[in-house]
């Protein structure tokens, strides 16, 4: 935890209750977020994000897996989250695999659906090849670089960046000469599809401090908070998942408040971070 002073804690909690938090951002103000795609030549896509001083780093890894017997008609993706010792002092030792652990609960949970698949806004059945036979399983890998608050957001957006500079070998099937039940496929190495990141939400986290809640919250912030809501939202306005910390209840009325100030801010959100990936992709392509 960040160690605060009194007076500390109060200019904090002072300054949201009067909307100017210590860094001169209003409450519902993100800090200014930076991309880069294509930082790990041999993922299949990767970006680094940095939300202040928070910066991440997410990474797609594609591989040619079997569907489960479950849902024949999807593929299959997993969210694993490092955090790395030098990124935080909290993160040496146990702190950091908890936290690795809840933050890759939570994307799961915002960006994976329920377990039927339900909400998902990474869409698995564009990952079938074969129905029941082959799928694309995508091993999708978070780095926590640096920790300055708001982890969830800032690899959110790393993972629909990384997604969105991710290329698929185009895949030939054949049928025909099947072994085992199991047909014989041919990947290309120079014609690649691009990964569909139209419906992949952003996640938006509302932290509540005293009596009003706030966006994209600093560590410092962080510590003074009550509860936290994270709400992910896609570019329709609809609600891909949620999870909650922090041991304080919300009231149901506040929940949906909270959910109708995601709702909105991620439409910002989403639209600047639309922007700065489109801004990295030009600049890759420039120094091809």
């Amino acid at each position: 935890m960040v160690g605060l002073s009194i007076g500390e804690k109060k200019f904090i909690q002072g300054g949201i209750s009067q909307d100017l938090r210590a860094d001169g951002r209003q409450r519902r103000d993100f800090r200014p977020i930076s991309v880069e795609i294509g930082v790990i030549p041999q993922a299949n896509g990767s970006a680094r994000v940095k939300l202040g001083a928070t910066d991440v780093i997410a990474s797609v890894k594609a591989e040619l897996g079997r569907p489960s017997s479950l849902q024949p008609d999807k593929g299959k993706a997993a969210i694993f989250v490092d955090c790395s010792p030098t990124a935080a002092p909290i993160f040496e030792g146990r702190g950091g695999e908890e936290l690795s652990t809840e933050l890759s609960l939570a994307l799961q949970r915002c960006l994976l659906g329920g377990k039927s698949g339900a909400g998902a806004g990474i869409d698995l059945s564009s990952l079938v090849i074969v129905e029941g036979k082959v799928c694309w399983d995508l091993y999708i890998d978070g780095l926590v670089v640096s920790s300055d608050g708001n982890l969830l957001d800032a690899l959110a957006a790393a993972i629909k960046a990384a997604l969105s500079n991710t290329g698929l070998p185009k895949v030939s099937v054949d049928l025909a000469a099947a072994k085992d039940d199991q047909p014989e496929v041919d990947l290309s190495d120079e014609e690649f599809l691009q990964f569909d990141t139209s419906g992949i939400p952003v996640v938006i986290t509302l932290t509540k401090i005293g009596r009003h809640y706030i966006v994209d919250a600093t560590s410092e912030e962080e510590s003074q908070m009550s509860s936290a809501v994270s709400v992910s939202v896609n570019r329709r306005g609809q609600i891909c998942g949620m999870t909650k910390r922090g041991g304080a209840g919300l009231d149901p009325s506040v929940i949906l408040d909270m959910i109708s100030v995601a709702k909105s801010i991620s439409q910002q959100f989403m639209s600047v971070l639309d922007s700065e990936i489109a801004a990295a992709e030009a600049a890759e392509a420039d120094d091809a």
